[in-house]
């Protein structure tokens, strides 16, 4: 990990801890370190410096809520806002609980996309109406139920180590050439 422009720039051996700790964020440094070919003190040093600048927020369990048991409901929310507003609303989206998910989106107007879990669809208008809809700037909302899931995952580091600056050198598929 280098800084470069005030930002830290993460090498290839960086790029694979990472995509080693979401596949399995409970295995251990000599575990890691016996996967790339380094020891586990460097894997140890590398992830607490990405622990300390940020890089790694936290450490958590992925739960199938289904499987769990819950019967909630889930929603894509797109809130049309005033631009001048648009910041102050997603922040409060931010703090409500049961907003999982914020992002912001230009297209031909400028909209904040969440993602909303409820235990009904009572309590999901509730919420709208109630939260959101009153917020300053929101112009308008649409929301569609989340029907069936196909996939949901954590997402990945897409950083093409092929084009990093390193000196190792990669096969087509990723991996590194000895």
């Amino acid at each position: 990990m280098k800084l470069k422009n005030n930002a830290f720039a993460l090498d290839v051996t960086d790029l694979k801890i990472l995509e080693a700790l979401q596949e399995d964020a409970r295995q251990t440094y000599t575990a890691i370190g016996k996967r790339l070919g380094i020891a586990h003190s460097t894997v140890y040093d590398r992830i607490r410096r990405m622990e300390q600048h940020g890089i790694i927020r936290k450490y958590t369990t992925l739960i199938d809520a289904e499987k769990a048991g819950a019967k909630n409901i889930t929603a894509i929310m797109t809130v049309y806002t005033d631009p001048k507003e648009s910041e102050k609303v997603a922040e409060k989206l931010c703090q409500a609980p049961q907003v999982t998910e914020v992002y912001t989106s230009l297209s031909e107007e400028l909209q904040i996309i969440a993602k909303v879990v409820a235990e009904n669809q009572e309590n999901l208008h509730h919420f709208i109406a109630n939260s959101v809809a009153p917020l300053p700037g929101v112009l308008r909302i649409r929301t569609s139920m989340i029907t069936k899931k196909f996939k949901e995952a954590q997402p990945q580091i897409l950083n093409d180590p092929k084009k990093s600056t390193t000196k190792e050198t990669f096969d087509e598929i990723g991996e590194r050439k000895e």
